[in-house]
C-alpha cells in the first residue's frame, strides 16, 4: 500500500507547481479566448445597493465597471429561502431537496439569514 502524502507535503508541492511559469501551449491559448464568469455572492445585498443599479451613497466603482464592460445576468431564482441552504445550492449545484444543508446553523426553519422572524 502506498502511503498518502501529508497535508504539508501536498500543500508544498501545489505551491511549488504554481510558482513555476507554464509554457504557453495552443490549448492554453484557446482557454484564454473563452469568456470568464464572475459570481459575486453577498448576503443581504439588495438589488438597488450597488452603483450600477442607482445607489448614490455607497460607491462601488469596480462592480460598476465589471457590469458596464460585461454581460449582466439580472434575473434568477434562489436555491432556498434561507441563507445557508441557498449558498449550498449555489456551490454544489443541488436543489434544496438533495442538498445536506436544510437550515441556518444558529436557527431553525423560522430563522432567515440569522434573524428570527
Amino acid at each position: 500500500m502506498i502511503p498518502a502524502p501529508s497535508r504539508r507535503t501536498l500543500l508544498a508541492g501545489a505551491l511549488a507547481g504554481l510558482s513555476v511559469p507554464a509554457a504557453a501551449s495552443p490549448a492554453q491559448a484557446a482557454l484564454v479566448s473563452r469568456p470568464n464568469f464572475l459570481v459575486i455572492l453577498a448576503d443581504d445585498l439588495g438589488w438597488g445597493e450597488i452603483g450600477i443599479n442607482g445607489q448614490k451613497k455607497i460607491v462601488t466603482p469596480n462592480i460598476d465597471r465589471l457590469a458596464a464592460d460585461g454581460v449582466r445576468f439580472e434575473a434568477a431564482y434562489a436555491g432556498a429561502p434561507l441563507c445557508a441552504p441557498s449558498r449550498c445550492s449555489l456551490l454544489t449545484g443541488l436543489h434544496a431537496g438533495h442538498s445536506t444543508v436544510r437550515e441556518n446553523p444558529e436557527g431553525g426553519p423560522s430563522a432567515r439569514c440569522g434573524r428570527a422572524t
